[in-house]
């Protein structure tokens, strides 16, 4: 039995991931340097950031993750989980347990300073989970 579970989970997995490339999704595909042009620190100061909260704070990993993860439905990660106030998803009983709000606020606003208008918060969140 164990092993006809282990054949067809390989097998379903080898089918639908060429299948998962083909699907095209509503965002613009960002990658490894799509600020490059734009705001080339990017990455740089993303990343400073979130190492130094993480030496801080090991712990804050996981919820990083999990923010990224909340943020995100079938058409992809628009960052509304974010948003700060009465009747937003933020403050809905299931996002209560959320961490690392301050994380990606304390980036955004460095990153507003130097590229203003340019890296949207989803995208900040996706490269600090990163």
């Amino acid at each position: 039995m164990a092993l006809i579970r282990s054949f067809l989970c390989s097998f379903m997995i080898l089918t639908i991931l060429p299948i998962y490339h083909l699907v095209s999704v509503n965002g613009q595909g960002t990658q490894p340097g799509f600020y490059n042009l734009t705001c080339p620190l990017v990455e740089t100061i993303v990343l400073t950031s979130t190492t130094a909260r993480f030496l801080l704070q090991p712990n804050i990993a996981p919820g990083l993750l999990k923010l990224h993860y909340s943020d995100c439905f079938v058409e992809g990660c628009d960052g509304s989980v974010l948003i700060s106030g009465p009747g937003t998803e933020r403050t809905a009983d299931v996002n209560r347990n959320l961490r690392g709000f301050d994380v990606i606020n304390d980036i955004k606003t460095q990153l507003e300073f130097l590229c203003p208008g340019v890296v949207s918060c989803a995208d900040i969140l996706a490269l600090a989970v990163r």
